[in-house]
């Protein structure tokens, strides 16, 4: 089983969460790493690690001074092209899937990346999914702002939306939270979560059986007993499901792109600027469970 690892941002906490999990994950893959060997073993010494003998490299992406905790076009550059650098790695079929290490946005601005992020760069037909094994949120919109996700809420695009995710993820029960608080309270604060109902409607129609639920009322989806009917979750924006979501299970979530055309898993945290090259040894939990998870979706 061979998986590429895209490193993230050099400038961050990538490099050294790869390093240290190298030990752990060459006994359940074979990883490829996308970073060129003179970057990476600036970043070792400077982590004052040793680079194990196994540690496979493919090469890519220009050489520069790493700045660590610093946002950079040079880093958004090699981050994006070790990206790309695994997208192509997998397409060809040479690995089985890919793992991203987190990516720094404001770097990939400055390098002029035409994508705010990995899920947007992959597919604009991917559905990005957060969590673990105890809830997963699914994300009907990213990155965009909060004033725009209104806009997006249409009968035909959700409905669709909805059938998609079945196709990806093949489970029994899905709730669907509703935009507004109380889910609207029945017109009486926006109309959107009528057309989100009737989304749900038409979707399980199509599908001739009740997959999906909802709308459900925001502030109480995440709650315990909720949380004991569902385990996957449709959000209408970003923050929706990813403040339940890492308020609950920071530490062990990952990221996982739906119909995106080849198996990618990602962690769920950022590149932690703040300790990157202070050797305060940053979890590797969330990395583990992304890299097992390409694993398990590859199996499947």
């Amino acid at each position: 089983m061979k998986l590429a690892i895209s490193i993230g941002d050099i400038n961050g906490i990538g490099l050294e969460i790869a390093l240290r999990s190298h030990e752990n994950i060459k006994k359940i893959c074979e990883p490829i790493y996308c970073i060129n060997e003179t970057m990476l073993n600036w970043g070792a010494a400077l982590l004052g690690l040793d680079i194990p003998k196994d540690f496979t490299c493919k090469e890519c992406g220009d050489i520069f001074e790493i700045q660590a905790g610093v946002s950079t076009k040079e880093a958004g550059e090699l981050s994006y092209v070790s990206f790309c650098t695994a997208v192509k790695l997998a397409k060809k079929g040479k690995v089985n899937g890919i793992v991203t290490l987190p990516i720094n946005k404001e770097s990939w601005e400055k390098a002029n990346v035409p994508f705010i992020g990995h899920t947007d760069a992959l597919s604009d037909k991917a559905i990005m999914m957060l969590g673990c094994d105890k809830l997963f949120t699914i994300l009907y919109t990213h990155h965009i702002p909060l004033k725009d996700v209104s806009q997006t809420i249409k009968i035909k695009k959700l409905t669709k939306f909805l059938l998609t995710l079945n196709n990806s993820l093949h489970v029994k029960k899905i709730g669907v939270l509703g935009l507004n608080p109380h889910a609207g309270d029945g017109g009486v604060i926006g109309d959107e979560d009528f057309k989100i109902k009737k989304a749900i409607e038409k979707a399980n129609k199509k599908l001739g059986k009740k997959i999906f639920k909802g709308p459900l009322v925001p502030d109480t989806a995440f709650t315990k007993k909720s949380r004991k009917e569902f385990k996957y979750f449709v959000c209408m924006y970003h923050d929706q499901g990813l403040i339940p979501l890492k308020a609950l299970y920071f530490d062990e979530s990952i990221n996982v792109s739906l119909n995106a055309g080849i198996i990618r898993t990602s962690v769920d945290h950022g590149t932690a600027f703040d300790i990157a090259y202070k050797n305060k040894k940053p979890s590797t939990i969330s990395y583990l469970n992304a890299v097992k998870e390409a694993i398990n979706s590859s199996l499947s």
